[in-house]
Order: C-alpha cells, then sequence, then structure tokens
C-alpha cells in the first residue's frame, strides 16, 4: 500500500537496486542534494567568483534550517567537516586544570567520542568510566559517575552499535545540578528523531550530515550554547574567526562572540548546498513523521524476526532508528555476506546485524527482508 511518503521515493535511485537499511552508516543521499551540488559547481564553472555573496547568503540559510532542527539559534552553530571535527574543537578548546574529569563510555561509544577526551591525558585530565548497561548509558549511570571533579559528561545521542537511545532530557538534568557540561555526538538522531538541545540542556552537539540527514560526507554542524560560546578557546584561527573578517586591508583580531569563530577560512561550499537540500527535504516530510514512519518499520522488523527466533535490540522504548539482531544459529557474518550478495545494506557492528531504515522506506522492502532472512536459516 503507499503512502504520502513514498513520493518521495524517487529523490531516491538507489532503491532501484537495493534494499537500503543501511542509515545508521552511510546514507544515500537524495537528487535535489546532487542538484544543490551540481547548482554550484556551475555557477564558480561559469562565473567564478561574480556570486559569491549568493554563495555566503545560501550558507547562512543553511545554518538557519540546521539551527532550526536541533531547536537552537543560528548564531550557536559552526560549520565543521564531520563529527570528529566537532567533538575535538570542543575537547581541544575548553579551559581544563590539571584534576578535572571527563565522563564517558569508553567500553561503549564510537572512538570518535572517546578518542578526543582521552587524548587530554597530558593536560591533566581524566576519563571516568560511565557504566554501560544493555548497551546504553541510563542517567542514573551517568549520576554513578559524577564527582566533584567532573566537569564534562560526553555520550551519544543514540548509541551506534546497540541503537540504544539515551534519555538527554534526563541526563541533562543530571548534569545541571552538578554543574557539568553536556556534550553530545547527534550523528544517530538528527534527522531520525526530534531533537531540542534547549529542552535537553545540552551544551554541545556535533553531527555530520551523510546519515540520517540523508546529506554527503565532509560537512557537518557544531552547536555550542550561547551561555558557553565565551569558554571556549578556538583551536584554529583565522580570517573568518573575526569581527571584519571580510576586511582584509588591515589586521583586526577581535574574535567573534558567536559560533562563527570556530570557522577559520573558507566555507566548504559543495557540502553546505548539499546540507541545505537535505535539511529542506526533512524539514518538509517533518520530522516527527521520519521517526513515526521509522518506528512502525522497525515494530514489523523485529516481529518478523523475533517469529524466526532471532535475538534483536533494543526494546522499543530505547529505540530511535536502530534495530539490531542475531540469527538464531550460525555466525550473524556469513548471513551479512549472504544479504550483501543479494544487494541488501546493512552493518555488522559488535557481533550484531543492524537495520536502519529511512522514511521513504517501504513495508514491502522490510517483508522482502524478512523472507531473505527466513530463506538463510532454513537453508
Amino acid at each position: 500500500m503507499n503512502t504520502p511518503l513514498d513520493s518521495y521515493r524517487a529523490e531516491f535511485p538507489v532503491l532501484e537496486q537495493q534494499l537500503y537499511f543501511n542509515h545508521a552508516g552511510v546514507a544515500p543521499t537524495s537528487l535535489r542534494a546532487a542538484a544543490a551540488v551540481r547548482e554550484w559547481m556551475e555557477d564558480v564553472v561559469h562565473h567564478g567568483v561574480k556570486h559569491e555573496r549568493a554563495w555566503e547568503a545560501r550558507a547562512e540559510h543553511v545554518r538557519r534550517l540546521a539551527a532550526r532542527i536541533i531547536g537552537a539559534q543560528p548564531e550557536e552553530l559552526a560549520f565543521v567537516r564531520n563529527t570528529s571535527h566537532g567533538l575535538g574543537l570542543v575537547a581541544e578548546g575548553l579551559d581544563w586544570r590539571p584534576g578535572d574529569e571527563v565522563a564517558v563510555a569508553t567500553s561503549l561509544e564510537y572512538p570518535s567520542n572517546v578518542y578526543p577526551w582521552l587524548h587530554l591525558r597530558d593536560r591533566g585530565v581524566s576519563v571516568r568510566e560511565i557504566a554501560a548497561t544493555q548497551g546504553g548509558i541510563t542517567p542514573e549511570a551517568v549520576a554513578a559517575a559524577l564527582t566533584p571533579r567532573t566537569r564534562l559528561v560526553a555520550l551519544s545521542s543514540v548509541q551506534y552499535a546497540s541503537g540504544y537511545r539515551t534519555d538527554l532530557e534526563a541526563v541533562g538534568a543530571v548534569c545541571e545540578r552538578a554543574g557539568a557540561l553536556l556534550c553530545v555526538d547527534g550523528i544517530q538522531s538528527v534527522g531520525c528523531i526530534p531533537v531540542d538541545v534547549k529542552r535537553s540542556r545540552v551544551h554541545f552537539l556535533s553531527a555530520d550530515s551523510h546519515k540520517w540527514m540523508l546529506g554527503i560526507s565532509g560537512i557537518g554542524f557544531l552547536y555550542v550554547a550561547r551561555e558557553v560560546l565565551p569558554r571556549l578557546r578556538p583551536v584554529l584561527v583565522g580570517w573568518r574567526s573575526t569581527t571584519d573578517a571580510w576586511n582584509f586591508n588591515r589586521s583586526h583580531f577581535e574574535l567573534r562572540a558567536d559560533a562563527g569563530k570556530l570557522e577559520e577560512g573558507s566555507h566548504a561550499y559543495t557540502g553546505i548546498y548539499a546540507l541545505g537540500a537535505a535539511l529542506e527535504l526533512l524539514l518538509e516530510v517533518g520530522v516527527p513523521a521520519i521517526e513515526a514512519r521509522i518506528r512502525e518499520l522497525l515494530a514489523t522488523l523485529e516481529e518478523g524476526l523475533r517469529g524466526m527466533g532471532c535475538d534483536t535490540g533494543p526494546a522499543p522504548e530505547h529505540r530511535a532508528g536502530i534495530l539490531t539482531f542475531l540469527p538464531p544459529a550460525g555466525d550473524p557474518r556469513a548471513l551479512y555476506g549472504w544479504l550483501a550478495e543479494r544487494e541488501v545494506s546493512l552493518s555488522l557492528r559488535r557481533g550484531r546485524l543492524r537495520l536502519s531504515p529511512h522514511f521513504y522506506n517501504r513495508t514491502e522492502e522490510v517483508e522482502r527482508l524478512l523472507g531473505m532472512v527466513r530463506d538463510f536459516t532454513r537453508a
């Protein structure tokens, strides 16, 4: 049965070739995003720098879209190359003191949200472990990890391997009571579920666009709450970091007061144009509608897989866009390879198969996948 969301399927030609359940890995981008990149390329090919002001205006439009999708203000957002870049700007830019602690679930998190904090050891900063529970981080585990020396809690809004969704509002309340900063790797949530950095009391959030935002690699954004902007020192500075950026006839080193101080040089316009088209598409569909559709698809997947005896997770109350599973018997790597040979895009993470559909996937595609898993388990 067709749904109103099916009208967007034509934007994703990859669906003609593959069953695509890998948006938590690398998502296919849309024809709109590709057209936006070509728009800028054609402009610079045929006109050079003539329309530079229009490029800058487009970048500010995209900054407003990014702010809108996470409930922030545009001046609180800086463009970054990727999630790691944003997290690194936070880790290296804060005024750490010897004896400070960062609370992180190093056994659970993606390396991008572990290594920047471990790298602070030579500055006297220690990492305090947050205990993982069923593949996720609970507010209680965060509270138990905190000490008077803990200055920052770093965690993912959704764990990449297990799919466990963090209760950011509850964690934000814990951090606020303890006087600790909250830094979030948001790449597995932005574009998939509603995100509100203000309501969740998040101080920093970094995410790039090649997963749930349906953009391309090499572009993303870092949110820095207005109240902590003065505390974050730019790791790199350049002409764009300053208050008189476009006056090249004098040296006037005064850093911007907003998140723009973290952007040291010329914009990556191809990425920004693609990100803008991707965000416009998500906002057009509506993130609540996206969340509802993904939940429906995951529920169907879970029911079918459990009916075959598969172990599935996380539970619906801890779920965002990811469902992981283990077949009832045999090596999950064998099933992964068998499905990949049959043009099914999915991931294998920490020994479990990971499925991550998006809003334009159909129930018929879910049923086809379930049929393939059933055939494999019976063979």
